[in-house]
């Protein structure tokens, strides 16, 4: 499939999907019942897995997106920019970070810092994708659907110069 100037070829299936999104929605119940849990999404590439995963929660949560971005097409500017921060209501709850992909994790740590400067009780962060190889963070990524190699993946959420997030399932770059 073409998006753009780049090939890309499936990756994982709206069933593997389904599977994961379901064992995380899991962890996090467990891990959060009976506590007041204020869900994170990072937007605009976490919303479909964001949505996918809050709506199988079995622990009632409040919803507030935050944006903040560091990409250009298919790379990191190294510049993490705040576009819409985290709201006061985060002041002494329990915090989950619902992020697409944790790489270098400099963006997941610009996030961190902000957020608990701000006191929480708890703060927690849930990938969907984690990049192990180009993982640079001093930080726990707590909840993991998948890790994946140095892959450029489009689709669920993720794209290529804002192409391909509406594609049910994840697709690699066919280099």
């Amino acid at each position: 499939m073409k998006i753009k100037d780049k090939e890309f070829k499936p990756f994982i299936t709206e069933r593997e999907l389904d599977a994961t999104v379901r064992r995380l929605a899991g962890e996090v119940s467990r891990d959060y019942a009976g506590l007041d849990l204020v869900a994170c999404p990072v937007l605009t590439g976490a919303y479909m897995f964001a949505s996918d995963l809050l709506r199988r929660l079995e622990v009632p949560c409040e919803v507030r997106f935050v944006r903040y971005a560091s990409y250009s097409g298919m790379s990191s500017t190294g510049a993490v920019r705040c576009e819409l921060p985290f709201p006061e209501s985060v002041r002494g709850r329990d915090v989950l970070l619902v992020e697409d992909v944790v790489d270098s994790g400099l963006s997941m740590g610009t996030m961190l810092r902000e957020v608990r400067a701000m006191g929480p009780r708890s703060v927690k962060v849930c990938a969907l994708f984690f990049k192990p190889n180009a993982f640079r963070g001093d930080y726990r990524v707590d909840y993991v659907g998948r890790e994946i190699g140095d892959e450029f993946i489009v689709g669920y959420g993720m794209d290529y110069d804002e192409q391909g997030r509406t594609l049910p399932e994840v697709y690699v770059i066919d280099d």
